[in-house]
């Protein structure tokens, strides 16, 4: 039975690409995905991939890299660079996101258009690019971000100053995520290519917790569960729609997001 387990939910010699994996979100993913066996490529702006998986003391299992998914060449290169050395990747998760923090009032043209091209055309650039490799082999799972505000739109009473309320654009694009997961899910699914997306729900990183309690308290109160979540929750879902645990499952758009969409 315990082979059966791990069969299952573990990941055992699979090639996983985490995009953004430096990040609050990503960082909990790639240990867990390491944990489960997997080996790892943990690809982020700058040099943060480089000095998290330094830190972590992970060993050859995971490898760094960078990567500015804002920029359509860069994209292509690291791709056919990276299937060169490694393969195509059994999975790829795409934590990456673009926001500006402005106020609706305040939001440009050229704000909205850049937000969405970092967030919305950059993940479709980015799967198309590992799907198209993913189907040629007849295998593949991919785990995009969406956001409980591409389904939702935010309280206002839960951002009283100094926060500011999470920006249109930010929303606008992360709608957009869910309806790309069901089109990828359903182009390539005879081609055994599965696609999902995740929806956290509040996640707010250890400054804003650190620094922002009543804020945080605010989001602990609009959730069934009376508590913001912590980065291992989204680890342990995309590990498991990574996994042949999840196999039968494609097209999906899973909220972990303490019930906040509930009610």
């Amino acid at each position: 039975m315990a082979d059966l387990f791990a069969d299952t939910f573990g990941l055992q010699g699979k090639e996983i690409w985490v995009i953004g994996g430096a990040g609050y979100l990503g960082q909990a993913t790639v240990q867990l995905l390491q944990a489960a066996g997997a080996r790892v490529l943990c690809a982020d702006l700058e040099n943060r991939a480089f000095d998290f998986v330094e830190k972590s003391g992970f060993d050859a299992q995971v490898t760094p890299a960078t990567l500015d998914i804002r920029q359509g060449s860069a994209i292509s290169a690291f791709v056919t660079e990276q299937i060169q050395n490694r393969g195509v990747p059994h999975g790829l998760v795409n934590l990456a996101f673009a926001s500006t923090g402005k106020k609706l009032e305040e939001l440009t043209e050229q704000d909205f258009d850049e937000v969405n091209h970092g967030g919305l055309t950059a993940t479709f650039l980015l799967a198309r690019a590992v799907g198209q490799e993913m189907a040629k082999l007849g295998r593949g799972s991919m785990v995009l971000f969406s956001s409980m505000y591409g389904s939702v739109s935010p309280d206002p009473a839960a951002y009283e100053a100094p926060m500011n309320k999470n920006p249109i654009e930010y929303g606008v694009g992360k709608a957009g995520i869910i309806q790309m997961t069901r089109y990828l899910a359903v182009h390539w699914g005879r081609q055994g290519v599965r696609c999902n997306c995740i929806s956290p729900g509040p996640f707010p990183n250890p400054a804003v917790q650190q620094n922002e309690p009543i804020f945080v308290e605010r989001l602990s109160q609009k959730t069934p569960l009376g508590r913001v979540g912590q980065s291992p929750e989204i680890a342990g879902a995309v590990t498991f729609l990574l996994s042949d645990a999840a196999s039968y499952i494609t097209g999906q758009n899973l909220f972990v997001d303490g019930g906040w969409t509930s009610w």
